[in-house]
């Protein structure tokens, strides 16, 4: 029987069973518990609010700071793009409204919807550019002319890709891509096109910008004859080329502050002539006015295309500078500020133009009101320079992205910034764009014919693009075929008539990009070709393992003490270097690590997963390989750095080997361990019954994968012993010293060869061998521990 509870209440008595009172205790337990999961809902709530107002508010900072990086080029075209549309005058006033309607409705189709919505989608994990564009392509299709790759590079955690349907008209496409060489060598030959036509924009993009904001001298002070401005906006060049050295990110802060400036008072000022001048001038929102402009016919209307396109010059420069913010960033930026200010600002010249036809050849600084003209003029030569260093950037990026493809020759590449990799500054390329862009500004001395160099280089440009993003929606985004052709015919009816607009102005400024493009197209194809085939001697003439090991442990040779790294290209077999250094030296050191260097058609490699280790031939050999991978973004480290990290990955080689069973067989055959990470996890899990690895001899290069061992057990201490001293013994060579065989290969035509074979191996490909850096020098190797081989092989 329960018992029974007295309580008191105001002046009465309540019998409560005590089973009730556990009841509502557990009932008031469970408010409690209630009302505190509630509150830490409620808590939960607030701080992903708060996260995601801190987001919001850490994009739209981002969004202010692409302004600076990403959209100057675009931002300050409006210095000139008036005149260069109507450089012999304006004829009819309906003229205006036309060139504006064709204004208006080209940045809306090719920066707004065709780059800020999807061709920067098309990204490598927030890299731009063409190469990034061929890297991705790379990746999901066998189209490298070099192919050095191997399946365990797929296993890599950035080597992203998709798989699809071996029916699917994806798979149709990879096929036909792969099967001839001949569509791999165009498929790259039209990436170089894009990329030389970029290096073409680096040069003309300074020239045309600064000589316009300088051209606002001559305007308020007409005594000034052209040729001061040109001196001025040669000694602002000197000046902004002279700087890079230092990066942009000590003085990258003051970009984004700029360029919003500059958008704000554009559109200040549009806003005001609108107002002022004409408002007419909004009917050319409607298409119609196209229609009538080009109605009206004759040639100058459709050259006057050269002119309106180089209102979305800078979209070039916008993807490949895309790897400092996010898409969503961009995509705000533009939207929110540029393309509003910008329409704003051609509308308000448009305007001013229509009162004042006469002015058309100095429309912006005609158009800016006499009590601001002097802090304008400020703001433009601001903005300006900004553009400039923009895609000076942009070039700096593209140059060594082909640098890590193996197409261009190897220059000096310096990261100026800590904190931020995409920062970087190449010497040589920086001298020639400035003398390159010195020559364009001085020789030309106006803005017209720039101009026409300038579109023919971005509509070029364009064309590549499209053609990429073509195959990037088939293999990549695996799009349904009807999308993939209106993309592409939509695209395809703009950019070409454009570039027919652009055919009538080749010889009026148009060949110089075309010159340019040339010049670095046959040094990037000739330096290419050069290392394709140095790649296949290697191939070919590498050794044999049963060679290897029928010279005995001592290679038939003394072995000194110390370790030898050398150098080669191959990530499997026995290099001809090797073979050529033993037969014509007595002696090889103790330990031999072949270091195989490689870059992967990724943007980065993880540090864990940078180095691949493994054993060539018996234990008492000491031979081992290590592949170093790196991606098109990553720095080469100093070679203290290089050396102490290979040493880490071969002792880790060495300890997982001697918990393992079984040895390494006389085989040429081998496997490449995996990720350190997963070596260190399986080294730390202290249990030597699960989570080991297996070691075959067989050449597939995969990544171990862990397994539970089923029987053979035995004690740490007895498996590590081998180790041990294998590891001593390695330490003893490294302290006795390392030295870096490199090998010095030189390429020559075969006397039989066609001239064009000759020209271009003897004495382009020499000349650019003998000007361009050494492997030593890339990877920072000592000189004193340095040790070259020569050979000689001819193709």
């Amino acid at each position: 029987m329960a018992a029974r509870v007295e309580a008191a209440s105001m002046g009465g008595g309540v019998e409560i069973d005590e089973e009730e009172s556990d009841e509502r205790g557990s009932m008031w337990d469970l408010d409690q518990k209630l009302d505190q999961s509630m509150d830490e809902e409620a808590g939960r709530l607030r701080n992903m609010y708060r996260e995601k107002k801190f987001s919001a508010l850490l994009l739209l900072q981002l969004s202010f700071q692409s302004l600076g990086v990403v959209y100057g080029d675009l931002g300050t075209s409006p210095l000139y793009v008036f005149y260069n549309t109507f450089p012999h005058g304006i004829k009819d006033p309906e003229d205006i409204i036309g060139a504006l309607s064709l204004i208006i409705y080209s940045l809306t189709l090719i920066p707004l919807l065709k780059y800020v919505f999807v061709v920067c989608k098309a990204n490598d994990n927030g890299q731009g550019g063409t190469f990034a564009l061929y890297s991705l392509l790379c990746r999901h299709a066998k189209v490298k002319t070099i192919q050095n790759q191997h399946r365990t590079d797929e296993e890599l955690t950035t080597y992203s890709r998709t798989t699809f349907h071996e029916h699917s008209f994806a798979a149709k496409t990879k096929r036909w891509l792969e099967k001839h060489t001949s569509r791999k060598t165009a498929l790259l030959g039209l990436v170089l096109v894009g990329t030389c036509m970029v290096i073409g924009d680096g040069i003309l993009t300074p020239a045309i910008s600064v000589l316009s904001a300088a051209g606002g001298l001559r305007v308020n002070l007409p005594h000034i004859s052209n040729g001061v401005v040109v001196f001025v906006a040669v000694v602002i060049l000197v000046s902004l080329f002279s700087v890079q050295h230092y990066g942009t990110d000590r003085v990258g802060w003051l970009f984004a502050p700029i360029v919003f400036l500059w958008f704000l008072s554009i559109a200040s000022i549009g806003i005001y002539n609108i107002w002022k001048h004409d408002t007419s001038v909004l009917k050319a929102f409607s298409p119609v006015y196209i229609y009538r402009y080009f109605k009206r016919g004759g040639r100058d209307r459709w050259t006057s295309l050269g002119g309106i396109m180089l209102s979305i010059t800078g979209i070039e420069a916008l993807f490949a500078d895309l790897s400092h913010f996010p898409v969503s960033a961009v995509q705000i930026a533009f939207t929110v500020i540029v393309f509003p200010c910008l329409l704003l600002a051609y509308s308000g010249q448009a305007a001013y133009i229509r009162r004042h036809p006469d002015h058309v050849a100095d429309a912006f600084y005609r158009s800016i009101p006499g009590s601001v003209y002097w802090p304008m003029f400020i703001i433009a030569t601001a903005a300006a320079i900004v553009a400039s260093q923009a895609t000076i950037s942009a070039t700096f990026s593209l140059v060594k992205q082909a640098l890590a493809h193996g197409c261009f020759p190897r220059v000096k590449v310096v990261h100026t910034s800590r904190k931020f990799l995409g920062q970087i500054y190449v010497p040589d390329i920086n001298w020639i764009l400035m003398i390159l862009c010195i020559a364009v500004t001085a020789g030309f001395k106006n803005q017209s014919q720039i101009g026409n160099a300038y579109g023919t280089a971005v509509v070029i440009v364009m064309l590549v693009t499209t053609l990429l993003m073509t195959l990037i929606m088939i293999l990549v985004w695996r799009c349904h075929w009807v999308l993939v052709l209106i993309f592409t015919i939509l695209s395809l009816v703009v950019e070409c008539t454009y570039f027919s607009a652009m055919l009538f102005k080749i010889d009026q400024g148009g060949w110089v990009p075309l010159v340019i493009a040339a010049a670095f197209l046959l040094i990037m194809s000739v330096w290419h070709y050069g290392t394709l085939k140095r790649y296949e001697f290697e191939m070919h003439s590498k050794v044999s393992m049963a060679w290897i090991v029928g010279l005995g442990p001592s290679l038939g040779l003394v072995r000194v003490p110390g370790v030898g790294l050398v150098y080669t290209e191959l990530a499997s077999g026995v290099p001809h270097i090797f073979s050529h250094f033993i037969t014509n030296l007595p002696a090889i050191h103790s330990v031999v690590v072949f270091v195989c260097v490689k870059n992967l058609p990724v943007y980065t490699v993880p540090e864990e997963e940078r180095f691949l280790v493994k054993r060539i031939g018996p234990k008492n050999f000491h031979m081992f390989r290590c592949v170093a991978r790196y991606g098109y973004r990553d720095l080469h480290k100093k070679d203290d750095d290089f050396e102490k990290r290979l040493f880490e990955s071969l002792f880790l080689y060495v300890r997982l080997e001697s918990m393992m069973e079984g040895g390494c067989s006389d085989s040429d055959e081998y496997s490449i361990c995996g990720s350190q990470q997963q070596l260190k996890d399986t080294l730390g899990n202290g249990n030597e019954n699960e989570n080991l690895a297996t070691f075959d001899t067989f050449d597939s290069i995969e990544s171990i994968t862990p397994v539970k061992r089923v029987s053979h057990t035995v004690t740490a201490s007895s498996q590590m012993s081998g180790g041990v001293d294998e590891l001593e013994f390695i330490n003893r060579c490294r302290d006795a010293g390392v030295v870096h065989i490199m090998g010095n290969t030189v390429v020559r035509a075969r006397r039989e060869a066609r001239f064009y074979k000759k020209i271009a191996i003897d004495y382009v490909y020499a000349f650019l061998r003998k000007i361009c850096r050494e492997h030593s020098a890339i990877y920072n190797v000592p000189q004193e521990s340095l040790l070259n081989v020569g050979q000689i092989f001819y193709v």
